[in-house]
């Protein structure tokens, strides 16, 4: 009993930071049992840790060879750790116990209000049961059309686990791939391509997201949430096929030696997956740093909230963007699609995205002076870490031990971020006084 007193004293996104960590010295043992156990060589500790957390937080990035360096056994710890890092570690401990028959109570409910990235505790457990079924539902159709292709290529077997796998990883924005190239074997498929790009941008929006548009079916009916969501989604969607396809085009190393249809697909697939998914298929570490920059920028982005994405989120940029015009307009209040937005949600965003370009700039710094690389090289990686992205430029095999664990807490503080950061670190709190206003010149 004094242990759960003192558990239900600490800040809610404490307590999931711990879980989430927990989880990660867990998946860590599992891998590290041995090889021709869960590996087919030995690993360190470092790569059993540094595998485990980017399989929970839904990064993708890797020190060892999913394909090869890992067992079945070692493979499906791999998918089941993406799989509670993709749906929330709360939300899927809560749904356990409901079907154990165990009572949910209100310390639960706030937990998981924290886990999913909800405001409030109403519904929060109808939003579980939706994140599950919505879940199954894609990966299941996602691994039967996958499979489609790759049973005749692979044999019933090994094409199953590859579909299965794969649709797991897509869907929660994971990025792990069975393949040491990634996507990039499949770069001319349209049914592969189509149907991973199909999965993460899906599981990109948000489980609110897409209860909502089920519920209420037409436009006007939407929240301003998902409406904001949507919106910016389809935009940053045609942006960054737009963008990568004039950027690389013409580039021999990527693009260049492609028919159109390749270069199409490949454009929409590589202007899409910077949003949190980490598939490539084609190699960054030779595109153009224009392209690597435009890629930082959709990292830094991210998908929806309530989803397995990372990033500071698309409603979160695109309120960035609307305060930003408001201001200049000089506008009493932002507002979008005939809703306002409250200052504390304005200040919120604000204060997310300072503390997120503090992560960045910080991390930069001290992986520059302890390792020999690349500024880009260096920013791209950083990045893409603390967006759970999961592309890499090649920086991530030649880090140092202290390399590693750098890029470790940002995996974990990209995916527990807009939790930790916006509701432990920005919870309001109420003063006994008030001091008389001053004057600040800006700019």
């Amino acid at each position: 009993m004094p242990l759960k007193r003192l558990i239900d004293r600490l800040p809610p996104p404490l307590v999931l930071c711990f879980l989430y960590i927990g989880l990660v010295v867990f998946g860590a043992v599992l891998l590290k049992l041995g090889a021709g156990f869960a590996t087919t060589r030995p690993i360190t500790w470092s790569d059993a840790v540094f595998t485990a957390t980017s399989a929970i937080t839904v990064t993708g990035l890797a020190v060892v060879d999913t394909g090869s360096d890992l067992t079945l056994f070692g493979q499906a710890i791999v998918a089941c750790l993406i799989q509670i890092g993709g749906i929330g570690i709360i939300t899927f401990s809560v749904l356990m116990l409901r079907a154990l028959g165990m009572p949910i109570g209100f310390q639960h409910k706030i937990y998981l209000r924290d886990d999913l990235n909800r405001t409030s505790i109403h519904d929060v457990l109808v939003l579980a049961w939706q994140v599950l079924r919505i879940s199954l539902l894609a990966e299941v159709l996602g691994a039967i059309v996958l499979a489609y292709v790759w049973i005749p290529e692979m044999g019933r077997w090994q094409g199953i686990w590859y579909a299965v796998f794969h649709s797991v990883s897509a869907f929660n924005n994971a990025g792990f791939g069975l393949h040491s190239a990634s996507m990039t074997p499949w770069a001319g498929s349209w049914i592969v391509i189509l149907t991973i790009s199909l999965l993460f941008v899906i599981g990109g929006l948000g489980y609110g997201v897409i209860d909502d548009i089920a519920a209420r079916r037409t436009w006007w009916a939407l929240t301003l949430h998902s409406k904001l969501t949507l919106a910016g989604t389809a935009a940053l969607l045609l942006w960054g096929t737009v963008a990568f396809a004039v950027l690389e085009w013409s580039n021999p190393d990527t693009l260049g030696s492609m028919t159109v249809g390749e270069k199409l697909l490949s454009s929409w697939f590589q202007g899409v997956t910077p949003r949190t998914a980490g598939f490539n298929s084609i190699d960054f570490a030779k595109v153009q740093d224009g392209t690597s920059l435009l890629t930082i920028t959709l990292m830094i982005i991210g998908g929806g909230s309530t989803s397995a994405a990372g990033g500071i989120k698309v409603s979160s940029f695109l309120v960035m963007v609307l305060a930003c015009v408001s201001f200049v307009r000089k506008e009493s209040q932002v507002s979008a699609f005939g809703r306002g937005i409250t200052l504390d949600d304005v200040t919120r965003v604000f204060s997310l995205i300072v503390l997120t370009g503090t992560l960045i700039v910080t991390a930069t710094f001290f992986v520059l002076v302890t390792h020999d690389a690349q500024l880009l090289d260096v920013l791209f990686e950083v990045t893409s870490a603390l967006g759970t992205v999961g592309l890499s430029r090649g920086l991530t095999a030649q880090l140092n031990e202290f390399g590693r664990v750098i890029i470790v807490l940002l995996m974990l503080a990209g995916k527990l971020g807009p939790l930790t950061l916006a509701l432990l670190f920005m919870a309001p709190r109420v003063g006994r006084s008030r001091y008389a206003t001053g004057k600040v010149y800006i700019g």
